[in-house]
């Protein structure tokens, strides 16, 4: 018994420093490598226009289609050179009509359906209709966003600039949730700018892939080269980070990521609680897929280091004293984390909302938790969809 007991109690012991400094040690290697990161500083008259094919999945989208479309289409950017295509993911709403309408007035707007490109049902219909609208494009760039987004007036124009700096075979660049008001959506913009700052540290120092497909370039010969989506149809999520790891696999070097506030798009928050899960509940469902073990490693450290702290709070309740424990690990994450937000939020002109991001520390736990788990072996519904 007493064996037993100090077994357990040098295990806790391993525990207590392992998880709280190693997480501590890699955020504020993120917070390094996001330091070194420079602004990307364009020339000022382009030599070459790049061609690009915008491709855009939509799904009963039609109090966003509109405005997304014409914020593309206010771009600084010669109309000749890009296209949009809508795919439209079986919409039962206006979708189809908006995009039509639009169509009639740009003649480089069009419209797929995707109920004409597809036989059999499947689990991945997002990644499906980026294949097929990839096989009708015209050009060698294309560049995939969601219908929910806004883009700058600078941002192809920015794209294309990079593309003659770097020569890169495909582009991560960044993502940001509107603040509307009220405790989700400043969760949620809290969270974001974490995960972009994580992707922008990383990526720029080549240490693991990350991106959003809500603004994501490459080569169209470079998804035909590593297949597309082939060996990743059994996920419904996936369309940006898997891709990207296949290709940083098949062009090691090549990725860039696009550091300019006028390369941001921007989107809006989930409404809902509900709605909130299931979209993390999506992204979470991707994590043992991919073939980078380094950011599944870093996933895992990350997701066991919010278990342990959720397992000492509840122990907190039964064992005197604890409770203290966990208010300073709390506080030393709490800390780490907020040094490394306040450049990322600076980047996207968030700082004033960095006040917020220590009340915000236990609903994040326990939402990291229950998310990662169930991403794992739950399910969840998107867009009127139930996937598993």
């Amino acid at each position: 018994m007493i064996f037993f007991a100090l077994i357990m109690f040098i295990l806790l012991a391993i525990l207590t420093i392992t998880f709280p400094v190693g997480y501590a040690l890699l955020i504020l290697q993120y917070r390094r490598w996001l330091l070194k990161l420079k602004p990307f500083n364009p020339t000022k008259d382009p030599i070459h226009f790049q061609s690009f094919s915008i491709i855009i999945p939509a799904r009963n989208e039609e109090k966003n289609i509109g405005s997304c479309l014409e914020s593309i289409l206010k771009n600084h950017y010669p109309a000749s050179h890009y296209e949009i295509i809508v795919i439209d993911d079986f919409s039962t709403d206006l979708t189809g009509s908006i995009v039509q309408d639009l169509a009639r007035q740009h003649k480089n707007v069009r419209l797929l359906l995707l109920k004409d490109l597809l036989e059999d049902p499947i689990n991945s219909y997002k990644k499906k209709a980026i294949e097929c609208a990839i096989e009708k494009a015209q050009f060698d760039w294309i560049i995939t966003t969601d219908a929910d987004c806004l883009v700058h007036v600078n941002w192809l124009a920015l794209f294309n600039q990079l593309i003659a700096q770097q020569q890169p075979v495909l582009i991560a660049a960044p993502v940001m949730f509107a603040h509307i008001g009220g405790f989700l959506s400043l969760f949620q913009s809290l969270d974001f700018i974490s995960l972009q700052g994580i992707t922008a540290a990383s990526v720029s120092a080549g240490f693991h892939s990350m991106c959003n497909g809500a603004n994501l370039a490459y080569r169209r010969d470079a998804f035909r080269k590593v297949g597309g989506f082939k060996g990743l149809d059994d996920i419904a999520s996936g369309d940006d980070m898997l891709l990207m790891g296949k290709i940083q696999n098949a062009f090691p070097g090549r990725i860039s990521y696009l550091y300019h506030p006028g390369a941001i798009v921007e989107t809006d928050p989930m409404l809902t609680w509900p709605a909130f899960f299931n979209q993390r509940i999506r992204w979470a469902s991707k994590a043992t897929k991919y073939n980078d073990k380094k950011i599944f490693l870093v996933l895992l450290w990350v997701y066991l280091t919010n278990v342990y702290l959720l397992v000492i709070l509840v122990l907190s309740f039964f064992v005197k004293n604890l409770i203290w424990y966990w208010l300073l690990i709390l506080f030393l994450k709490t800390i780490t984390e907020l040094l490394f937000m306040y450049p990322a939020a600076k980047f996207f002109n968030k700082q004033r909302l960095l006040w917020w991001f220590p009340f915000m520390q236990p609903v994040h736990i326990i939402y990291t938790v229950v998310s990662g788990w169930l991403g794992k072996f739950g399910k969840y519904k998107w867009k009127g969809r139930t996937v598993k």
